[in-house]
């Protein structure tokens, strides 16, 4: 019985080396046919294809991708919201997709410096569905039409910039001026912000 099982487990290390020099020797020949490398992707890169293969966006909002199509990790995307308070504006959002999405969000950060309750001058984003509310069936376009809404209606009760929050729920007309002076480049208070118009 034991030379049975030995030879069993013989036979199953015999049959693993083989499938690792026939997984090598194809690694090989596609090393000299003068291709690249077959990269193997992970189950967030898969998802991610299907994600972006499935985009639904707006004609006020276009995707990119800095580092080339081959890096689909890491991408942005430029919202230019068509009514509200920051209509005319363009504001640019960076996203970095890890291995382990959709278990875990995409980290997002607006690239651009935005006079918003929301959006704190480092470029951090106060969107739910990025934080606690996240679950592994919401995907790209949820986030893209989340930033969006941000854009539409600018929450005060969940503020990153705790001064833009008062002056929107205290002030609307001020604010709207702030946003206004902010997104043509110029100073809302002590800081500046480059026009984004």
């Amino acid at each position: 019985m034991i030379f049975f099982l030995f030879l069993a487990y013989s036979n199953c290390r015999t049959m693993i080396k083989l499938f690792k020099i026939k997984d090598q020797k194809r690694e090989d020949a596609a090393n000299s046919s003068g291709k690249a490398p077959i990269k193997k992707q992970s189950a967030g890169e898969l998802r991610l294809h299907k994600d972006i293969s499935e985009l639904n966006l707006p004609k006020s909002t276009d995707i990119t991708f800095p580092n080339g199509k081959d890096d689909l990790m890491n991408f942005e995307i430029s919202i230019r919201p068509d009514e509200g308070y920051y209509q005319g504006g363009t504001f640019i959002f960076t996203f970095q997709v890890s291995p382990s999405y959709p278990h875990e969000p995409p980290k997002v950060k607006c690239k651009t410096k935005v006079y918003h309750p929301n959006i704190d001058l480092e470029g951090n984003v106060c969107l739910n569905i990025l934080r606690e509310d996240w679950k592994p069936v919401l995907n790209i376009n949820t986030i893209v039409y989340g930033l969006i809404l941000l854009f539409m209606q600018p929450n005060d009760e969940d503020p990153l910039n705790h001064e833009a929050a008062v002056v929107l729920r205290d002030n609307p007309k001020l604010f709207e001026t702030n946003v206004k002076r902010a997104m043509t480049g110029g100073y809302v208070g002590q800081v500046y912000f480059p026009r984004c118009t």
